[in-house]
């Protein structure tokens, strides 16, 4: 990544931060664009050239996980099924505390997830991300069965997501990530046995 990249992406990290800081200090609703313009001292065009609405301020990482489903897939190593492959990547995460997998009990992470789930635009413009990481995810499953595979797609963010949710709701009630990790780990193992039951062309 050259300099031009790497300025790009650190003020690109800088203006979300600056957003995430004062929708939990304020409320989503309680915060203009202008004020977090001014707190991430750029002008409010810049502000819209690396954010095009005030929900991607504070969903900026969940938009990078966007393709990761449909990179994991075409990055896997030869002779590794899709759904292994994706099982693998999600435990992995889990191990790692993700926030993206809701096991994660670090209190910034809690205090957005509360953020988040607390706010229904920013839980609509949430589904908006996983609709475009099922299209992205069914085109890596693809080949000739488009529809087999925008249905599989489906299937699988679908679970992820419900797994992920469940580990929030689990740090949510004051459980701990440590103690909540072998749990998630045989949820997903059973999760992912029952994708490929009935996805047996991807397992």
């Amino acid at each position: 990544m050259g300099l031009r990249e790497r300025k790009k992406l650190r003020t690109y990290r800088e203006i979300s931060d600056a957003a995430i800081a004062l929708f939990l200090e304020k409320g989503f609703d309680g915060v203009s664009v202008e004020q977090v313009a001014a707190a991430a001292e750029v002008s409010k065009p810049t502000l819209f050239r690396y954010f095009p609405t005030k929900e991607d301020l504070a969903l900026h990482r969940f938009a990078d996980h966007e393709d990761e489903h449909s990179r994991v897939v075409t990055g896997r190593p030869r002779g590794v099924s899709p759904l292994d492959a994706l099982h693998g990547h999600f435990l992995d995460a889990l191990q790692g505390r993700d926030p993206v997998t809701g096991l994660s009990d670090d209190p910034q992470v809690l205090a957005f997830h509360s953020l988040l789930y607390g706010t229904p635009r920013l839980v609509a413009r949430l589904y908006a991300y996983m609709m475009r990481s099922e299209e992205a995810l069914s085109e890596a499953l693809g080949g000739e069965r488009q529809v087999e595979a925008r249905l599989a797609a489906s299937q699988i963010v679908a679970v992820q997501r419900i797994l992920a949710q469940e580990n929030w709701r689990r740090m949510e009630a004051g459980e701990k990530a440590d103690d909540v990790y072998p749990i998630a780990i045989a949820v997903a193992d059973r999760a992912f046995a029952q994708l490929r039951d009935g996805l047996v062309a991807y397992a």
